[in-house]
């Protein structure tokens, strides 16, 4: 019997109606279990750790992520897999953090939550954890299925850093652009092995170092220098995610080049990604990004915002040289971008 943590953070999935406040109210993890009691009929030992008070995800900080990654490192040895419900909005970002803090990952970590609270009637709630509990448990030949940090949600199974909410009202919320779905739930799971990471060889390393002080500077047209540079120009900025146009272009104009220069030459690693939810950055395809490439700035490939923003406060709290921390943003850690040839 596979033996599973339930890490219970708040959100959407951990609210209820309430009848005399007629407004929706978070409850504690035994109410969810008194609306689940299919929990019971799966064959799954599992074991509770409840934030109290649960967080609501827009209210999510990487002072979480950290306090996230080390109930998952002092109960490692303990547990087959952990189930981290968790509300929707910041659940992508939660999922790509936890992958790069979580070096070695040899056992499941999957994130689930809902659109509706587990006390409606038409709750997505329990599908998903259901779904997302049994995931955490399978082995073939002794060996889990999914040795990432994933988002379980509507029937499919994502990388979590390559996932991205898209949707506020559909049951189907999340999709991954970029990377195939891990894992299709039918009446049977049916896995892609073959997307999925190797299982590593080395023993879990568990980082809890992140440096917040990154921006984002996403251009439009019509963009003023002011704006620019009073988003470059923010005291202790040593990070920027650019979200440019199409495959990584942007406006050429001299401010707008000599802006970006002047806060590379003074130390900031500017990362490019594309605006467009799938696609990639290709630096110098065009004339337009050729410009960028040549004063410095480096390529987030097809990185998703979430999963760009939280490599840069990982890979920035790593403490590396420059350069050093400049080629392990550009290349892939947990399965987070592909490289283009």
């Amino acid at each position: 019997m596979s033996k599973i943590l339930i890490i219970y953070t708040g959100g959407t999935v951990g609210m209820i109606y309430d009848e005399k406040t007629k407004a929706l109210r978070p409850i504690g993890f035994n109410e969810i279990r008194n609306n689940l009691p299919e929990l019971y009929r799966m064959g799954i030992d599992f074991y509770v750790y409840a934030f109290n008070p649960p967080i609501d995800s827009s209210d999510m900080q990487p002072e979480v992520w950290v306090e996230l990654a080390g109930i998952i490192e002092d109960r490692y040895e303990r547990y087959d897999g952990f189930v981290i419900l968790h509300g929707s909005d910041t659940m992508s970002f939660t999922a790509s953090a936890l992958s790069f803090m979580l070096e070695n990952l040899s056992k499941p970590v999957i994130l689930t939550g809902s659109q509706l609270p587990i006390g409606k009637i038409r709750t997505d709630a329990k599908e998903n954890i259901i779904t997302a509990m049994e995931i955490a448990a399978t082995r073939l030949n002794g060996h889990v299925m999914i040795p990432e940090v994933c988002i379980y949600f509507d029937f499919s199974l994502f990388r979590g850093n390559r996932s991205k909410k898209y949707n506020a009202e559909k049951f189907e919320a999340f999709y991954s652009m970029n990377y195939p779905p891990l894992a299709e739930a039918g009446i049977d799971i049916k896995y892609k092995r073959q997307f999925v990471l190797p299982h590593p060889v080395k023993p879990l390393v568990v980082h809890k170092h992140l440096d917040d002080n990154v921006t984002v500077l996403k251009i439009f047209p019509g963009i003023t220098r002011k704006a620019v540079e009073a988003t470059l120009n923010v005291p202790g900025l040593k990070g920027v995610v650019l979200e440019t146009f199409g495959n990584g272009n942007a406006n050429t104009q001299p401010w707008f080049i000599e802006s970006l220069k002047k806060a590379i030459d003074q130390g900031v690693i500017v990362v490019d990604i594309t605006q467009c939810d799938g696609g990639s950055v290709e630096l110098g395809k065009y004339e337009t990004s050729q410009y960028l490439k040549e004063i410095g700035v480096i390529s987030g490939h097809d990185m998703t915002f979430e999963a760009a923003i939280t490599k840069l406060m990982f890979v920035l709290g790593q403490d590396l040289p420059p350069e050093d921390a400049k080629r392990m943003i550009e290349m892939p850690l947990r399965g987070e971008l592909t490289v283009n040839d």
